[in-house]
């Protein structure tokens, strides 16, 4: 039985410091892709829907009506009045577009189906964008 200390013994030692570099620059990474993979900009409280399923059309333009009944197309306010203009501007020849309309959950149903009204005379397709429901 040896019980001398061993005065021979190394220490073992594991440096982190890189470690700590490569798990830093990871964590920015996927801080910043998470803020650009959301293309909605303008702040809305979305209605719920149970089913919450989102169709990607290969065209499609973002059209925001805030709480204060502000609309917004593709992050830039626009008028009401210029809205039907500002879509139509969007539209081309043989190509699908469709329209992405996020509406706050307290704007009066008339300022959405306003919206709907401009997507049905320009013959676009709209699509109603909800928040899944949390169960």
């Amino acid at each position: 039985m040896n019980l001398r200390a061993r005065r021979n013994k190394s220490e073992i030692r594991v440096f982190t410091d890189s470690l700590n570099d490569i798990m830093f620059f990871l964590m920015l990474f996927f801080l910043l892709a998470s803020a650009v993979a959301n293309p909605q900009v303008v702040k809305l409280l979305l209605p719920r829907s149970s089913a919450g399923e989102q169709s990607v059309a290969k065209k499609t333009v973002t059209v925001s009506v805030t709480q204060d009944l502000k609309y917004y197309l593709d992050k830039q306010e626009v008028p009401y009045a210029n809205l039907s203009n500002a879509v139509q501007a969007y539209v081309q020849p043989g190509e699908e577009l469709t329209i992405m309309l996020y509406a706050d959950s307290t704007v009066p149903i008339q300022n959405v189906i306003s919206v709907m009204d401009i997507a049905n005379k320009l013959k676009i397709r709209l699509v109603l964008a909800t928040e899944p429901m949390r169960e």
